[in-house]
């Protein structure tokens, strides 16, 4: 197979900035401490977390819910009296305690449909929280790549200028010699003119892309952020990939096929435990219950007999215990129409997520077969611009030479000198939209876009 090597370029690496930061951010670096320091990954995990929460809580539903209550109760004036029941005018004392478990034995399957709802709701939380990484990663990518063009253009801008400058110099010093006349100084002066303008606005620029960065990476304004400019050398080997391979892998894997495929399950869950409402509910319960008595107005006196003495609490709590088991069954006859509602609710929901996912899976394969397609034509271009480039440099270098000579007109020169720079910012631009295809295209093959992520 035949391999063709993209040259390394140095683009722009200031030498001050090369002596006073310690510090150059590679693209993984921005990615990375974006992702780390991002609100919108923390309010999603939060939210994961939760998620979290209700699936825990999903399988405590299938425990026996157990219930303990203690009552205590004075009664004075005309009130039951427990030894004959028979109303009487007492004061008594009655203390109460409850001990009850119940479990639902059927309910139309909503016990286990919320189970796995809450599963493919934990399962969808982690996702977007991989999803919210991503899509900032992705921009972090785009923001880092703008940093980087523009950089080159300032460069490329500078070096142009100083150029110009150079040559006004030289014409100048021409024209005071009777060699060149007054209107090839005014061409150059003009020529320096927009120079001097086209590298402001690419200053300018440049401003605004890292300000961009550093609002994506949530990084601190007042801050310098120095990124490393230097494209490494990038090898393009052609590859008879497989689009329809990169696309079975994504849709299984890629976070954004995934949210889709876990929101149409939700939906099917959800629809299943609507439709579990129109079925009877069985509950099985049961339960201990004791209670203690003692009459407030009860006097020892000789007459009175050994039984009609009040039990101690220890006799009572023993002695009056009973226990008790049933089953409740519960029939849905009519709710308003409520129930209906909402099954035909929870349905065309889940026909949207089926719509949904069918909407995302094309747009994936399109995102994939694009990207192949980009990566492969910028690599083309990219070979093919670095040999126009050489040739632009040659052909302006002769164009210098036979200006100073006086054999080029100063439209000959600034033609050939704007021919060059739009070829090296055309080369850069194909570069880097090279790396961000390579990156995409390895994403989608499921390369992480952040280290350790």
């Amino acid at each position: 197979m035949k391999k063709i090597l993209l040259y390394t370029t140095l683009l722009f690496v200031p030498a001050a900035a090369t002596v006073a930061q310690d510090k150059l951010w590679t693209m993984e670096e921005c990615m990375q401490y974006a992702v780390e320091h991002s609100s919108a990954v923390k309010k999603q995990t939060h939210a994961s977390n939760t998620s979290q929460a209700e699936y825990i809580s999903s399988i405590g539903s299938f425990f026996p819910s157990v219930n303990a209550s203690v009552q205590t109760q004075w009664s004075y004036g005309r009130n039951i009296n427990p030894k004959d029941n028979t109303y009487d005018n007492i004061s008594t004392f009655r203390n109460y305690y409850y001990a009850e478990a119940s479990i639902p034995v059927f309910n139309g399957g909503r016990l286990i449909n919320e189970w796995r709802k809450a599963k493919v709701n934990h399962a969808l939380g982690k996702n977007d929280i991989q999803k919210a990484k991503d899509d900032l990663a992705l921009k972090v990518l785009e923001a880092y790549v703008n940093v980087v063009y523009y950089q080159g253009l300032v460069r490329f801008s500078t070096e142009k200028l100083d150029e110009s400058n150079h040559t006004l110099y030289l014409t100048r010093r021409k024209e005071e010699l009777g060699l060149m006349g007054k209107a090839d100084v005014i061409l150059i002066e003009a020529q320096v003119a927009t120079d001097d303008y086209v590298h402001t606005f690419n200053s300018n620029q440049l401003n605004m892309a890292l300000l961009t960065l550093k609002e994506h990476m949530n990084y601190p304004y007042g801050e310098e952020l120095a990124v490393d400019t230097l494209i490494r050398e990038l090898n393009y080997i052609p590859m008879n990939e497989s689009i329809e391979d990169i696309y079975a892998y994504a849709s299984g894997s890629n976070p954004t096929a995934l949210q889709a495929t876990h929101g149409l399950k939700a939906a099917k869950m959800d629809y299943l435990i609507q439709k579990g409402r129109l079925f009877p509910t069985i509950s099985f319960f049961a339960g201990v219950n004791t209670n203690y008595f003692k009459d407030l107005n009860f006097e020892v006196t000789p007459e009175t007999r050994p039984e009609e003495i009040p039990k101690s609490f220890s006799t009572q709590f023993e002695n009056n215990r009973g226990e008790y088991f049933g089953f409740t069954l519960s029939i849905p006859l009519f709710n308003r129409l409520k129930t209906i509602t909402e099954v035909k609710r929870a349905r065309n929901t889940m026909r949207i997520a089926q719509e949904q996912q069918y909407e995302v899976f094309r747009q994936l394969e399109t995102a994939i077969e694009k990207a192949v397609t980009d990566r492969d034509g910028y690599a083309k271009e990219t070979i093919r611009m670095e040999k126009k480039k050489m040739s632009d440099e040659f052909s302006y270098q002769v164009t210098l030479r036979k200006f100073e000579e006086g054999l080029m007109s100063p439209i000959d020169l600034q033609t050939s000198a704007n021919t060059l720079l739009e070829s090296k910012a055309n080369l850069l631009q194909r570069k880097l939209l090279y790396i961000i295809k390579c990156k995409e295209v390895d994403y989608y093959k499921g390369t992480p876009l952040v280290t350790g992520n």
